[in-house]
């Protein structure tokens, strides 16, 4: 945190996810899907800045999608406020505000998490901005209501998640390298999870059954992505990107969609991954494509943490 005279600066971090796997297990009376799911952080970062205000105001600049007042940041910051005035936390006596600055790397609408990612750490910033003190579990409430993928980059660690995303264990998951290609098209997640020939009984299987494959039959990715046949059917650049990764070699695993698309990946299994470097800069036009790797956890993980020890005046 960088301080001035007249207000507070944070620069911070929001990595992407990627699903190794996903598997619909069954459908809620609600209409809400149950999944079982792997998701790993990546050093794909947006960045966001928040600086101090005086004004009691919310402001967004940067990079938008949509109208200001709906962004997923700003709502998280709303949230953050009703929730430190039902509990009595304020700050020196009068809401605080902030500007949320975004720098935007992680694609739109690519099933990556990068606005769930740019909320979580808008919460997380925030709350050390305004000195709330809210704890990390207390944080991942506050961004439930906002988004299933939330309280995933709050707890900041990968992670087995059931459910409708609601139940998040921690899982050890071997260091891995990844090629990600985003064909520049998104899917409508609503449109995948409607569609009637979307499977929806995929056996549920428990946490110990994946470590055991990651443990013992790893860089092989488990399970598959029972929304990846859907997506490329309402948007066939998700087919075309899934061939491209395929036609890169041996030196990579199987290709796999990941969370509703559009984006996909691949393994590293072994070689130089900046051999494939050409192959990226030949992506069509409005194409991305990056080589990244997994991260062991959340850079602000260890904030969280300290909100724990704090509230538990360790």
């Amino acid at each position: 945190m960088t301080t001035t005279a007249a207000r507070s600066y944070l620069n911070l971090p929001a990595p992407a996810k990627l699903n190794l796997f996903l598997h619909v297990i069954g459908q809620r009376s609600d209409g809400k899907h149950l999944l079982e799911s792997i998701f790993i952080l990546i050093n794909l970062f947006d960045t966001i800045d928040l600086i101090e205000r005086f004004d009691g105001q919310l402001e967004r600049t940067g990079d938008i999608i949509g109208a200001p007042e709906k962004d997923l940041c700003i709502r998280a910051a709303k949230a953050l406020l009703t929730a430190a005035v039902d509990h009595g936390k304020r700050c020196c006596g009068q809401l605080p505000g902030a500007t949320i600055h975004v720098q935007k790397r992680i694609p739109a609408g690519a099933g990556m998490g990068g606005g769930s990612s740019d909320a979580a750490t808008t919460l997380i910033g925030l709350n050390r901005l305004w000195k709330l003190g809210f704890d990390r579990n207390e944080l991942a409430a506050i961004g439930e209501q906002l988004g299933a993928d939330i309280p995933f980059f709050i707890k900041g660690a990968n992670a087995f998640v059931e459910g409708i995303g609601e139940r998040i264990t921690p899982i050890e998951v071997p260091p891995g390298r990844y090629m990600v290609i985003w064909p520049g098209r998104s899917v409508s997640t609503a449109d995948i999870f409607n569609a009637p020939a979307l499977t929806r009984d995929s056996e549920s299987q428990t946490i110990h059954v994946f470590s055991d494959l990651l443990r013992n039959h790893w860089p092989a990715l488990p399970g598959r992505n029972d929304l990846q046949t859907t997506a490329a059917q309402f948007e066939p650049a998700v087919l075309e990107a899934l061939d491209k990764l395929a036609a890169l070699g041996p030196e990579f695993g199987e290709p796999r969609m990941t969370g509703s698309g559009s984006a996909v990946f691949a393994p590293i299994l072994n070689g130089d991954a900046d051999a494939s470097a050409p192959e990226l800069s030949r992506l069509p036009s409005g194409w991305r494509g990056f080589c990244v790797s997994s991260l062991p956890e959340h850079p602000l993980k260890p904030w969280s943490e300290d909100a724990e020890e704090e509230n538990l005046g360790v």
